[in-house]
């Protein structure tokens, strides 16, 4: 099959040829036909397999069909998606397909100026781009209308989830029209986002490419078992070996990446960071010196996980392992792109194996796991265990919990235990009168006339120590703890 075999118009098809793209990747052949006809799509497609072209060309296509100029402030296709930089890319395959097409499009986003969007904006576009918080902010400031949507588009749906953008996508969603076409697109589908997509789209056909939460088959994976102390020093080992052309190093925080960055500085490997503390020019000039060649590693989170598009990516490297699986699957998405081979290398430190574990119950497969020092890694030759072999709760701490039979003692109140002993060992409670030395009962000790002293003497030490307080049925101050001058109790500390 090819691009004319689809229906594209004319210009499309030009532009296509002249990017060298003769055959369209499986989701755009099984995508493309579908929008093309009308109706609504959910996609379920890895990073790097052409889902943004899969979208692009039939919502050109259509634009190319129809007259007519957008209303101002008005945009006929929305595209929300969930980062800076991956929004900048769809815009940039837009004007790369439809660049024989007089059509507008501009792009809105955080980290810069609203002023200029303000001002794109006024005209009315074809094609906006942006991300769910900036296009709030322009709705709030009325800059931006949504009157006019024929088309939205959802992309990497399953990571706005993850970023808490769903209730601003539902406030949006509730300003478009009723008439339209609606795109989903995830390279995951969680429960959640299934329950969105239920919500947004009308009779939609579903087209998947890969299983969810599954890794491209040319990516060699592999795990080494490191302290924290010594990944480090493997980092800078690894990306000191040969076949090393471009690699991304993945932290799970920002501090992290910029941390990371410091000590590939000091061991003479340059190196970038890029995440959310960083402004947008920062952003785009790490990202360009990357594409470029001058810096051969960048540093990165989650976060811009999802918007690093750039070819001849040889290495991702895990220095910390993503407490969600399908963030495996994306982080190693950026190696093995356009059909080629890629390798993914993932640090391990002994608090990080259940991770380890949970990412490969997603992916179907048990990693090859070696020590930092080469050796065979017993921790990693665990079987993966499935749902039907985890064992079960053990019964007898349910019926504890529940106030059942346990052992004994469990559940009773410490006080009531407490005061068992004491009619026991024939000790006298607080309920109880202490005995004189010949068996007499004791008057309470304090002041003549049995009136008892506060606990806390007068009002001045009351205010200055607070009320006595009374934990377990223990009176604290008695004990000593409350009842010492601040002066004793700094010199204890001391």
């Amino acid at each position: 099959m090819t691009f004319t075999d689809l229906g594209l118009a004319e210009p499309i098809l030009r532009a296509l040829t002249e990017e060298g793209y003769t055959e369209p990747t499986p989701i755009q052949a099984s995508a493309i036909p579908v929008v093309v006809s009308g109706r609504d799509l959910i996609g379920i497609a890895q990073t790097g397999t052409g889902k943004t072209a899969a979208f692009a060309l039939p919502i050109l296509n259509r634009l190319a069909a129809s007259e007519g100029r957008p209303a101002p402030k008005s945009c006929r296709v929305l595209v929300l998606s969930p980062t800076r930089e991956l929004s900048a890319q769809i815009l940039e395959s837009f004007r790369t397909y439809g660049r024989h097409l007089k059509r507008s499009a501009t792009l809105a986003i955080g980290g810069v100026p609203m002023g200029k969007q303000v001002r794109a904006l006024a005209g009315g576009v074809d094609i906006l781009v942006a991300t769910p918080g900036r296009l709030m902010d322009l709705l709030k400031n009325r800059a931006v209308t949504l009157d006019w949507v024929e088309v939205l588009v959802l992309d990497e749906a399953d990571r706005m989830l993850d970023m808490g953008f769903i209730a601003d996508i539902r406030k949006i969603v509730a300003r478009l029209p009723k008439d339209r076409q609606t795109l989903f697109f995830s390279a995951t589908m969680p429960p959640e986002i299934a329950a969105l997509a239920g919500e947004m789209l009308s009779n939609p056909a579903r087209v998947s490419v890969t299983p969810p939460a599954s890794t491209v088959d040319r990516i060699a994976q592999r795990a080494i078992h490191v302290g924290r102390a010594g990944k480090p020093g493997l980092l800078a080992e690894v990306l000191g070996e040969a076949g090393v052309e471009r690699a991304i190093v993945f932290t799970r925080t920002k501090h992290g990446a910029d941390r990371v960055v410091r000590g590939l500085d000091a061991a003479g490997i340059s190196a970038d960071a890029i995440h959310g503390n960083k402004s947008q020019g920062q952003r785009e000039r790490a990202l360009a010196g990357f594409r470029s060649g001058k810096v051969r590693t960048l540093v990165a989170t989650d976060i811009a996980a999802r918007g690093i598009d750039v070819d001849g990516i040889s290495h991702v490297i895990n220095y910390d392992l993503p407490n969600l699986p399908e963030s495996y699957v994306h982080r190693i998405g950026r190696t093995a792109r356009a059909g080629k081979d890629g390798v993914a290398i993932s640090f391990c430190s002994p608090d990080e194996v259940p991770f380890l574990r949970a990412i490969e119950r997603a992916i179907r497969l048990q990693i090859p796991a070696t020590a930092s020092d080469g050796s065979a890694a017993p921790v990693a030759a665990a079987p993966i265990p499935t749902d039907a072999e985890r064992p079960e709760r053990r019964e007898g701490r349910r019926r504890r919990r529940n106030g059942g039979e346990g052992r004994p003692g469990q559940g009773e109140p410490r006080q009531h235990r407490e005061r068992q002993e004491r009619q026991a060992e024939g000790r006298p409670g607080r309920d109880q009168p202490a005995q004189g030395r010949h068996g007499q009962e004791r008057p309470p000790q304090g002041r003549p006339g049995g009136k008892r002293r506060p606990a806390h003497g007068n009002k001045q030490s009351q205010n200055r120590q607070g009320p006595t307080r009374h934990h377990g049925g223990d009176d604290i101050a008695a004990i000593g703890f409350l009842g010492k001058p601040r002066r004793q109790q700094g010199a204890a500390a001391v």
